[in-house]
């Protein structure tokens, strides 16, 4: 087994379990971005706001020219910088200021990106969510230890297909578990 200090859950899913007390993170799922010594970086997927697309285009005064888009919801991404706007996308594509987390899906924060969206561009995936998740150093791997996540190898399919009240139990099917059936007591039923 690999030791915890040699962990890397990039492009996986944290699923927030039950008797996470934390307000932020209760029935969350996060996409972990970037993992490493210095700690991790994720952002929360099914935690829409109420801003869409169309809206947050004319906020930044970039037309949108894909209509499908204009009602796709912007999302709550984590605690962190949630005045930034942050895009995991696929595919990883060429832009300013890319952390590409596998060879398909990136996540972008440069403006660029949404430029040539609303020019009707790639990337066709995408999630956009205002703030991020960070980790400091040792922090995921304690919380792990503690039974705050599960965690299980990321899917596209669930991140850019399916709406976001979905995405958690698609995710917990991953791992033949139904989070319905997850006890906030151990030992309870």
């Amino acid at each position: 087994m690999t030791p915890m200090s040699q962990l890397d859950l990039s492009h996986h899913f944290l699923i927030a379990m039950p008797a996470m007390v934390d307000s932020v993170f209760a029935k969350s799922l996060v996409y972990i971005c970037e993992h490493n010594e210095q700690g991790a970086l994720g952002i929360i997927v099914n935690r829409p706001i109420s801003l869409t697309m169309g809206e947050l285009f004319a906020q930044i005064d970039i037309s949108l020219k894909q209509p499908e888009l204009k009602d796709l919801p912007i999302h709550f991404g984590g605690p962190v910088q949630t005045d930034r706007g942050f895009v995991l996308h696929d595919p990883v594509g060429q832009w300013q200021s890319t952390l590409a987390i596998n060879d398909k899906v990136g996540m972008t924060t440069s403006k660029d990106i949404l430029q040539a969206v609303g020019e009707g561009q790639e990337p066709h995936q995408l999630l956009v969510t205002l703030g991020y998740s960070g980790w400091a150093q040792g922090q995921l791997e304690h919380e792990l230890a503690q039974n705050a996540w599960l965690s299980v190898m990321a899917s596209e399919h669930i991140l850019f297909e399916l709406p976001a009240e979905e995405r958690l139990s698609a995710a917990m099917s991953l791992l033949g578990v139904n989070y319905a059936s997850l006890s906030e007591d151990a030992g309870h039923a």
